[in-house]
């Protein structure tokens, strides 16, 4: 009996195993003959219009067409399709309904640590191999955290400011000049509530410059951590009588916050995303005298990345569009503001000429900052598992 009993476990972890050793183990051939005809599930974030109709335009019609491969975009935001994963997991689901995510920082940590996610596939990518510096901190961390091939690179953001050059004549060079602008201009300035994404990386900038950088938060206990950062929550607090409403109200998303500013209520908002200025200009949202601008201090940048459930019922056809999305075409069409404007992640050293000056004559508006200033005031994000404390801290002590 007992003999019978340790063979059907065995049984059981060799039938468990095959799912991402299987797939991996194919030639890409194989695995371009696998993925024709199939469907890609892609769950990812859809509030933006400009992004919704590249993928839905440029990245389903190129993988028709070069690889008979249909595209069905999901707008899901992580913590929608984290829970349809973690209960998909927990009642053993083993095929599931998502095929392809777009995924960066705490929703990664979350993903990797609860087992929800194949791989490790990157490498498995030729245009991985191909044009990606295998060894940047950008591509082998994400928000501090250890990708080890759980993620392929999709593209780069950077947080910028706007504000209206007609109604003000000059940006804040530093973060002690952004405090003064605030304070000198009641009622033009403010964000909104946490957790929305590009409000709590402002929040971040704040911590970076009032509790002493960046680099202390990679080796630090929670206790520590919540102490740390003490100081940025009373900056917050000190600047609220300044803010939109004297703070009593923060807009409750980062679509309202740029409505207010629209409408000329505040003269400054914020996105992370070097070309959004330019972007909503062209799209006739932002006043022509929009302009972006960074702080002396840096502003926090990071990758966003692509990943693939561990129940994805696709994952040929998963791994060949991760692929495509790496392509020199896509990451430049990609780049062009009117179509998204964002950055590519392929190194740039390891592009033919062509190709490099075909990514420079990129007009990138004039709202948007040269890519050298870009560079120059780049810092990292925080470690991931910091995100939702800072976020629950804010909530019970700045928001109450």
């Amino acid at each position: 009996m007992k003999k019978t009993i340790v063979i059907l476990i065995v049984a059981v972890l060799i039938f468990s195993l095959p799912a991402a050793a299987e797939v991996l183990e194919k030639s890409w051939d194989e695995i371009l003959n696998e993925a024709d005809g199939k469907t890609v599930n892609f769950y990812m974030f859809g509030g933006d219009r400009r992004i919704n109709n590249w993928v839905d335009t440029f990245v389903a019609d190129n993988l028709k067409e070069e690889y008979n491969i249909h595209v069905h975009r999901v707008p899901m935001g992580p913590d929608d399709y984290l829970n349809k994963l973690l209960g998909e997991k927990q009642i053993g689901r083993k095929t599931g309904s998502i095929d392809l995510l777009w995924i960066n920082g705490e929703n990664f940590k979350i993903a990797k640590e609860n087992e929800l996610l194949f791989g490790p596939f990157a490498e498995k990518l030729p245009n991985f191999n191909k044009y990606i510096d295998k060894d940047s901190k950008s591509v082998t961390h994400d928000f501090g955290y250890p990708t080890e091939g759980y993620e392929a690179p999709y593209g780069k953001a950077q947080f910028t400011f706007i504000y209206d050059s007609a109604k003000t004549a000059e940006a804040p060079s530093d973060f002690a000049g952004l405090t003064a602008w605030i304070k000198d201009n009641p009622g033009k300035f403010t964000y909104a509530a946490l957790p929305d994404f590009t409000s709590s990386a402002f929040v971040r900038h704040v911590i970076y410059n009032t509790c002493g950088g960046y680099e202390q938060f990679y080796d630090m206990g929670e206790a520590e951590f919540k102490r740390t950062i003490q100081p940025a929550m009373e900056y917050l607090k000190e600047i609220e009588p300044y803010l939109w409403r004297e703070g009593e109200s923060y807009p409750a998303t980062q679509a309202q916050l740029d409505n207010l500013y629209a409408d000329g209520e505040v003269w400054m908002t914020m996105g992370y995303h070097p070309t959004k200025a330019a972007g909503e200009i062209e799209k006739g949202n932002f006043p022509e005298s929009s302009r972006s601008f960074v702080i002396e201090e840096g502003t926090i940048s990071n990758t966003h990345f692509l990943a693939i459930p561990f129940n994805a019922p696709q994952k040929e056809a998963a791994l060949v569009a991760a692929n495509f999305l790496l392509s020199f075409e896509a990451q430049y069409d990609k780049m062009i503001p009117a179509n998204w404007g964002d950055f590519t992640v392929l190194d740039t050293e390891k592009l033919s000429e062509k190709q490099k000056n075909k990514f420079k004559n990129i007009d990138l508006g004039k709202a948007t900052l040269p890519l050298e200033e870009l560079e120059a005031h780049r810092v990292p994000e925080i470690p991931a598992k910091w995100v939702p404390i800072i976020e629950e801290i804010w909530s019970k002590e700045v928001a109450r």
